[in-house]
């Protein structure tokens, strides 16, 4: 065949979008190229394997090669492309010391985002992770698992057991260092809580999980210092001491032995491959693409963490690397290589995160500066409220804190905190930005109520009670 659909990368977005193209073009050639040895895996499901929650690796896996192979999709790993030529139509692949340059009717570049570490000085050091890999997961778990333990044996999937074996010959940390208090930072503290380590949080904001508000942000420190994690915040890590292996932690202002660090300062798009090919990058320095996935190049398309896609709220590009977001992107682009022209939808960075019992969410614009710098006028309300009716057991107070354009009424963001499914009511805030929604209407929304599950004003309507006097007052 002529005209191939060639994919670059082998997990959430590449995948959806090669198995979404077989399906509905089963004629179609499809290719996909994978730099490494591991597809489809959960990149979420990695600290609660660490912390023992998940039992096997192989239990992260969505889809095995056989099981790409059966779609009829052409898988090749350990295939890096190197270049995209988009006026010849081929990219350059690179296999076992050799070059070959593979033709594509259509492109799809879903080459994820890579661990940020090179911030950090000392960082290459042995007992220092990146959780971003299946290799790094499985290397610390093999560091924390006691001698006489049985420790996962992966089977036949494509570990690094040399890497593997080499911390599993080694004596488990007493202690650990986290850099950084994001999404990666907070469940690891509860990951490595929970395995006994003495933990500690360096943060270099006065709070953890700053882009989910002050409100959730308080909470989580107040949870995790109950669970003896040490927090060291509005602290810049300079670096990280020692020999040959990691031994302490050096601030702006202390040093703090450990035996062993995880840095989860962010990730940055995987955009190399592109450079000189012509495909534009937005501002974030991730792939600049329309609402159908499709960059500035004649049948090239980019999806998942190493692309931009349009904000909800501000309607302009935005860079928020998610799985929901990649495997609906890559999705949409299948149907639309497919045949059938498929929006990848808007996106409002809505997530939530779990701290030991503390479950956070947030969605749309919080942070009042970057609201006016969209061009609103933002107002703010905080409230607590029960997750339950006051006389059913089992409930807990849940915080929201809702954002709003103080002109319109118009529905920004909002951010939940609690420890009674407390995260899930975030889709509640999701679907009313999606809608373009006011406060009013918000408020008016016809929640359901029984009290086992809810209040009759649940936490969420409350907020925008309370919101909504403060724009009409």
């Amino acid at each position: 065949m002529s005209d191939p659909f060639v994919v670059v990368g082998g997990d959430a977005a590449g995948l959806s979008a090669a198995s979404k193209c077989k399906r509905e073009a089963p004629d179609r050639e499809v290719i996909v190229f994978e730099k490494g040895r591991w597809i489809s895996f959960a990149h979420c499901g990695m600290p609660y394997y660490v912390k023992g929650e998940v039992e096997s690796l192989g239990d992260l896996l969505s889809l095995s090669p056989g099981d790409v192979a059966d779609r009829g999709i052409d898988l090749r790993r350990s295939h890096e492309v190197v270049a995209v030529d988009a006026d010849a139509g081929t990219v350059t692949v690179e296999s076992d010391g050799e070059r070959v340059e593979q033709p594509y009717g259509d492109l799809l570049v879903a080459t994820g985002a890579h661990a940020i570490d090179d911030s950090v000085d000392g960082a290459d050091r042995d007992g220092v992770f990146t959780i971003h890999s299946m290799d790094a997961a499985a290397a610390l778990r093999a560091f924390l698992t006691p001698p006489g333990e049985e420790p996962d044996d992966f089977g036949d999937l494509p570990v690094d057991h040399e890497r593997v074996a080499a911390y599993a010959d080694r004596e488990p940390p007493a202690s650990a260092a986290i850099v950084g208090g994001g999404y990666v930072g907070v469940e690891m503290a509860e990951a490595l809580g929970a395995r006994g380590l003495d933990v500690h949080l360096f943060q270099r904001s006065e709070f953890p999980l700053p882009t989910f508000g002050e409100a959730v942000g308080e909470h989580v420190a107040e949870t995790l210092r109950d669970h003896g994690v040490t927090l060291h915040l509005n602290s810049e890590v300079e670096r990280l001491d020692g020999g040959d292996s990691v031994e302490a932690v050096v601030t702006d202002s202390e040093r703090v032995p450990v035996d062993a660090a995880v840095v989860g300062v962010g990730v940055e798009p995987n955009t190399e491959l592109l450079d000189g090919s012509g495909v534009e990058l937005g501002a974030s320095g991730a792939v600049a693409v329309d609402e159908y996935g499709r960059t500035n190049r004649e049948g090239v398309y980019a999806a998942g963490d190493c692309a931009e896609d349009r904000h909800a709220v501000t309607g302009d590009p935005d860079w928020v690397p998610l799985g929901l977001t990649a495997n609906r992107a890559g999705r949409a682009i299948g149907r639309t290589v497919a045949g059938t022209p498929t929006p990848v939808g808007d996106i409002a960075g809505t997530a939530v995160v779990k701290a030991f019992e503390a479950e956070c969410g947030r969605t749309g614009i919080i942070d009042h500066e970057r609201a006016r710098e969209a061009g609103f006028d933002p107002v703010s309300e905080t409230i607590t409220a029960g997750s339950r009716s006051g006389y059913y057991p089992g409930g807990a107070d849940t915080t929201v804190t809702l954002t709003a354009d103080r002109g319109t009424g118009r529905l920004l963001g909002g951010a939940i905190v609690g420890e009674d499914r407390a995260a899930i009511r975030i889709d509640t805030l999701a679907t009313a930005l999606e809608g373009d929604a006011t406060v009013a209407e918000l408020e008016r929304l016809d929640l359901a109520y029984a009290p086992p599950f809810s209040p009759v004003w649940d936490p969420v309507l409350v907020a925008a009670k309370v919101l909504n006097g403060s724009i009409e007052g």
